[in-house]
């Protein structure tokens, strides 16, 4: 049988708690100092440096030079979807009882509220927007499957979503996709998709930068607050 050989040597990398402290704390698309990562991760400055060139050597982490000052960010995008990809899976697989947030001290502030999981929302707006829209009937969830209502449907079609189109795509229309962040489920699937895209072309939300956190403009955080509102 043959897999990708990278997989192994990035799972270690993986395997240990403090490098993954680290690496949570860059989830932001932040830069950050090895003082400040030893602190966020409770390590040592020592074993700081021996974790952080591990991470850099396995193509995890990317070291900048300001003058004397050394940063480290996340490598790329690919590594903040690898570490959301575990996260969601980690939280799905724990008992319920036990579950708990990856290794951090937190979820980062900017990833928190609002960013991108996959193709869709994710964060507290997200969250806070579908638990809203099945108060409201919009979404009627029936033995594990998300089912759009003639209700909703005729409010996101107000909202401009093409329900038509989506329905033609070879794709699972809505789901309830787990939030690691929240430990709540928010909106996926084709709709989810879609209703990002509405937001991003409203000017609500917008990309910031390499991270796969959202902007929210004021404006944003109204109009998206009074989805499904009652």
């Amino acid at each position: 049988m043959e897999y990708a050989p990278g997989i192994s040597s990035t799972a270690a990398l993986l395997a240990d708690p403090g490098r993954v402290a680290m690496l949570w704390a860059l989830m932001d698309g932040s830069a950050r100092p090895a003082g400040e990562l030893a602190l966020l991760a409770g390590l040592s400055p020592s074993s700081t440096s021996a974790h952080l060139s591990k991470l850099v050597e396995g193509g995890l982490l990317a070291l900048q030079r300001h003058g004397r000052n050394r940063f480290y960010r996340l490598a790329g995008p690919e590594v903040g979807q690898l570490l959301e990809a575990l996260a969601t899976t980690s939280q799905a697989l724990q008992p319920r009882r036990t579950r708990t947030l990856p290794a951090s001290r937190g979820t980062p502030p900017a990833l928190r509220e609002a960013r991108t999981c996959y193709d869709h929302l994710a964060g507290e707006l997200a969250v806070g927007l579908f638990e809203r829209m099945g108060t409201a009937g919009w979404l009627v969830q029936q033995g594990g499957q998300v089912q759009l209502s003639e209700v909703g449907a005729a409010a996101l079609g107000a909202l401009g979503i093409d329900l038509e189109a989506l329905r033609k795509r070879r794709r699972q229309l809505a789901c309830a996709c787990p939030d690691w962040s929240e430990r709540k489920p928010h909106l996926g699937g084709a709709l989810g998709a879609a209703l990002l895209e509405t937001c991003k072309q409203a000017g609500w939300l917008r990309p910031s930068g390499a991270s796969r956190a959202l902007h929210v403009s004021p404006q944003g955080r109204r109009a998206i607050g009074r989805i499904a509102a009652p």
